[in-house]
């Protein structure tokens, strides 16, 4: 079994804007532009929740700046 790596953000967007070019290449096919879209998508699922769970993080921090459990 293989362990996924886990991207930061930068990564996931530098993986992103990969995906986008090979859409924009005339070559690829049709079937293969579904598999490219659909890698995307699930990419982007990743980079909102780990945006969402930072927004969470920040909206809890208290005036001191410390954090507070959720």
């Amino acid at each position: 079994m293989s362990e996924e790596k886990i991207l930061t953000l930068e990564e996931s967007f530098a993986e992103l804007d990969k995906l986008v070019k090979s859409l924009e290449n005339p070559e690829v096919s049709l079937e293969e532009s579904f598999q490219i879209y659909k890698k995307g998508m699930e990419l982007l699922k990743e980079c909102n929740h780990k945006i969402d769970t930072v927004e969470k993080k920040m909206l809890q921090m208290n005036k001191n700046g410390d954090l507070s459990e959720f």
